[in-house]
């Protein structure tokens, strides 16, 4: 394992980064970095094949360039509104009178043993306890007594084609997939602490598409949730309500943009760049935060009444963490505070060495966080080709497992 070369592969609506992680002894260093602007996806779906693989390529081979090595496998992440989470308890009697290795499998098998549509398919399954007879709150029962398992396990599903498109455009790009990860869980992997994780933390991965939700607590993953808005549909009210290309809004909005219209002096001005060749103008900056802070609070709120509507609002003992490429807006975190009623702080990635400077912005969290994914996922690698990603042959896979138990 050690020595192990794990790249992160963050495919996302405004760019497309690939980072690269060898794994050491007891820790993950960071080797490489490759970026390029996304061009073919729109609120974290793939809309053109071929751009998208062209960005790709781009930011891998950056990547190789800085490394020193060549990339033929990644670790993907995934988002965008068709992403959809939901919990489900299993429960197993125990034939041993002792939790063995197998009961943990079927547990968690009988737990995952829901319908889903044919043009779905399930991402993750993340268990977020066991209970033994009477006893719950357990996250290892391998070797307990007990005459009664039951799991609870948190399900992630998406598109069967959104996924498909994902793997497609790797594999264009001359890449083998060796898992696809939900981003926010990603991003978690590498802003989170364990006592964050233990007391409750909702983490919000601000994205150019799309805003995603994880939300943590006893150590585990209790709810996610994507929204389908984001960093570009602040570009998008600045070009509108500034009336200057969006190419110029995005500026602006990296360069003077910030979450709080409290925070800005009433005496700061910007220069706005005109539409169709007219004259730049010369505005009041207070002028932009009247524009931001009313959709980003819109973005807070959606959030917050999706934890209310799961009567989860009071999990996040910890508070929020705001992570991706708009964390960095200034009067972000105070914002967040504001609508949570909860501590709030901006996610840079942690836990790793190396090149830490080079991606020591909440942008990389999810590039970051797929390499600490891919180090601890390394024991059980898994090539996925487009070819493999039937329903057939997954169903097929299943049946085997199922005879096999049964002989």
């Amino acid at each position: 394992m050690t020595g192990e070369i794990i790249v992160g592969l963050d495919i996302g609506t405004t760019k497309i980064c690939a980072v690269v992680g060898e794994v050491r002894d007891d820790a993950v260093e960071i080797v490489g970095m490759g970026s390029h602007p996304s061009d073919g996806m729109r609120k974290g779906v793939v809309i053109n094949i071929e751009n998208t693989v062209n960005s790709i390529k781009e930011a891998i081979e950056e990547a190789e360039t800085m490394a020193g090595c060549e990339i033929t496998s990644v670790y993907a992440g995934i988002a965008g509104g068709h992403i959809e989470g939901f919990n489900r308890p299993g429960v197993i009697a125990l034939k041993e009178k002792e939790v063995t290795k197998k009961d943990i499998e079927r547990v968690i098998e009988a737990a995952s043993a829901v319908a889903i549509p044919m043009d779905r398919e399930v991402i993750h399954t993340l268990v977020q306890e066991f209970i033994v007879d009477d006893q719950d709150g357990i996250m290892d029962p391998l070797g307990m007594a007990g005459v009664r398992l039951e799991a609870k396990v948190h399900i992630v599903t998406g598109a069967v084609t959104s996924a498909q498109n994902i793997i497609k455009c790797a594999n264009k790009a001359g890449l083998d997939v060796y898992d696809i990860v939900l981003e926010p869980l990603a991003s978690s992997e590498a802003v989170l602490t364990k006592e964050e994780r233990n007391l409750g933390a909702a983490l919000i991965d601000f994205g150019g598409g799309t805003t995603d939700l994880a939300l943590f607590s006893r150590g585990a993953i209790k709810h996610t949730f994507v929204l389908a808005l984001g960093g570009d549909n602040l570009t998008y009210d600045i070009a509108v309500g500034l009336r200057t290309p969006k190419l110029e809004a995005e500026k602006i909005k990296i360069k003077y943009g910030c979450a709080l219209s409290s925070l800005i002096g009433r005496d700061e001005n910007i220069e706005v760049p005109g539409v169709g060749g007219r004259k730049p103008r010369t505005l009041s900056r207070q002028i932009l935060g009247e524009i931001l802070e009313p959709r980003i609070e819109e973005i807070f709120s959606l959030i917050y009444n999706e934890l209310a509507s799961v009567g989860h609002q009071d999990l996040i003992g910890s508070g929020v963490v705001v992570t991706g490429g708009s964390a960095e807006l200034p009067g972000m975190s105070e914002l967040a505070e504001q609508v949570f009623n909860a501590p709030a702080r901006a996610g840079y990635p942690q836990g790793i060495e190396g090149l830490t400077d080079l991606v020591n912005k909440p942008m990389y969290a999810t590039a970051v966080g797929l390499v600490l994914y891919g180090a601890k996922a390394v024991k059980r690698k898994r090539k996925f080709r487009i070819r493999d990603s039937n329903i057939f042959h997954l169903v097929m896979e299943r049946m085997k497992r199922w005879f096999k138990d049964i002989v």
